[in-house]
């Protein structure tokens, strides 16, 4: 087997643990002693989570841009804003030779809300520093993403606590 310089994993579908499964790679690639950031596309500054505790005590940079979910926002074109935004960071990064990894935290939304293009996103995961794995996360991944990615993960959802009235909590899932 060939050992590639990079590669891309995405962790996409309906089910739990997207995001989480992408932060065990961030903290696997940080104990190697790896450059690592994180560009998150939704979620917003008032979210406290663990993995941005721990993110700020190992110092991995970590860059919170949307404005939450979609649902919630009082001016979608704003959070498109925001989203274009978050793009424009990311691939900045991608660029840079910077880092060794790069988390891209709930992008798939971006491309599905047409905040950013598919092409756009292809263009820049083409581009990308050699050395700079990378992440995807989020559902409903583009077909492009999928055909770009040398991982594809689907989490699949058979039950989840939210669809009997049980609320997020704080160490499961944020």
């Amino acid at each position: 087997m060939a050992r590639a310089q990079s590669i891309i994993l995405l962790n996409t579908g309906h089910g739990k643990g997207k995001s989480s499964a992408a932060f065990g790679v961030m903290v696997r690639g940080w104990a190697r002693g790896w450059r690592v950031a994180v560009v998150q596309f939704v979620k917003g500054g008032g979210w406290k989570t663990g993995e941005r505790k721990l993110a700020d005590q190992l110092s991995i940079e970590w860059h919170t841009l949307g404005d939450g979910f979609t649902w919630e926002s009082s001016d979608l074109e704003a959070t498109a804003d925001r989203g274009r935004h978050a793009w424009a960071v990311a691939r900045e990064k991608l660029a840079s030779g910077d880092y060794d990894l790069i988390v891209l935290d709930e992008i798939t939304y971006a491309v599905k809300y047409g905040w950013v293009s598919p092409e756009e996103v292809l263009a820049g995961l083409s581009e990308r520093a050699p050395k700079t794995n990378v992440v995807l996360t989020g559902r409903d991944a583009h077909p492009a993403l999928v055909e770009i990615s040398d991982t594809v993960t689907e989490m699949r959802k058979v039950k989840h606590a939210y669809d009997r009235g049980i609320k997020a909590r704080k160490g499961i899932e944020y």
